[in-house]
């Protein structure tokens, strides 16, 4: 019998009423799949919970509880054939996103998924969303971080959430989803990266807490503003731009930006459009943005796009590299255009 390990961090999923509204207790989500006759139907895997504590809405998410999740898979990385994170959905593609990089050469499924309504409801999506990761995590050996939700597999760092309502919660805007569920699970495996070469052993890089920043433009923006938000300590700053990369040519923030790229703040370029890419050739706008010295962040979802800042911070690489290892795919995060330099090893 295939064996699963379900991390609970907490998150709606296993949350229950109380005068504050929907809160975290402790053991209540593994008395509630222990009511679940699915769960012990033939041909389901054998599963541990191990819940953190304490549990934590999503909202409360920070780099130390990326460390504490990566801590746990690799702990148990010997002993079990799949693995679940039990996770909020309101920052679950952030978690999901640094841990596709943070966490290198396990060669095993890592599932993350949760729900809208609470599994304790009637009407609660959390059920087909366990049953859902637990038969992928244990017969579908994609060696990836992944997201299960809304009968989709997605790729942990192209996930993004788009719904707050709706049990469709999560999109992949510019990268198929790698599985659906159907009446069949259905894996396109043509899509998933194969186990990662030249990793002999599982290991995890602990984020460090980088003093890092996402901005968005929006028209009228008061270059001040963006000098306060850019001025020491910020590391790096992903700017969510308009279109395919552009902003106002307005040349005190053009200067406040260049000034602040001199002074080694790594600017990562990204869309503010959820489908689509950058590209800083298209248009003058663009092309300003990167004589002042901003970086491509192609395709990349924002969360993807910082969870990358935050990770190669943490490798102590110069800004140089950082900033040329942004535009470059480490995890398929995003879609990297032809280029004539030579491939690199992969951070």
């Amino acid at each position: 019998m295939k064996r699963v390990y379900i991390a609970n961090t907490g998150g709606t999923i296993g949350m229950k009423w109380s005068p504050r509204g929907y809160c975290p207790e402790a053991g209540f989500l593994e008395s509630q799949m222990a009511k679940m006759p699915e769960l012990k139907a033939p041909g389901m895997p054998e599963f541990v919970i191990e819940e953190f504590d304490p549990l934590l809405d999503s909202s409360n998410m920070t780099p130390r509880d990326w460390i504490a999740i990566g801590r746990r898979l690799m702990a148990h990385r010997d002993d079990f054939d799949g693995f679940i994170v039990v996770h909020g959905t309101d920052t679950m593609a952030y978690s999901a996103s640094a841990l596709s990089f943070a966490l290198r050469g396990l060669a095993k499924p890592v599932i993350f998924t949760g729900s809208q309504i609470p599994l304790v409801e009637v009407r609660s999506d959390a059920r087909t969303n366990l049953v859902t990761a637990l038969q992928l995590a244990a017969g579908s050996p994609v060696p990836e971080i992944c997201l299960f939700f809304g009968n989709q597999l997605f790729r942990g760092n192209r996930a993004t959430k788009v719904s707050a309502g709706g049990f469709g919660a999560f999109e992949s805007p510019n990268f198929p989803a790698l599985g659906t569920a159907g009446v069949d699970l259905q894996v396109h495996w043509d899509l998933v990266l194969p186990p990662e070469q030249g990793v002999p052993q599982p290991r995890f890089t602990e984020v460090r807490p980088a003093k890092v920043v996402a901005l968005k433009l929006f028209p009228g923006m008061p270059p001040e503003i963006l000098a306060n938000a850019l001025r020491p300590p910020t590391e790096g700053v992903v700017l969510e731009t308009y279109g395919v990369g552009n902003g106002p040519g307005d040349a005190e923030l053009l200067r406040v930006l260049e000034e602040a790229a001199d002074r080694g703040v790594v600017i990562v370029n990204c869309t503010q459009c959820l489908y689509g890419r950058v590209d800083m050739e298209d248009y003058a706008t663009g092309s300003a943005l990167g004589r002042a010295g901003l970086t491509s962040g192609s395709d990349m979802t924002t969360e993807a796009a910082l969870a990358k800042l935050f990770y190669l911070l943490s490798l102590g690489l110069g800004v140089d590299e950082v900033r040329r290892q942004m535009p470059r795919s480490l995890r398929g995060e995003l879609t990297e255009v032809a280029t004539s330099e030579p491939a690199s090893t992969s951070p």
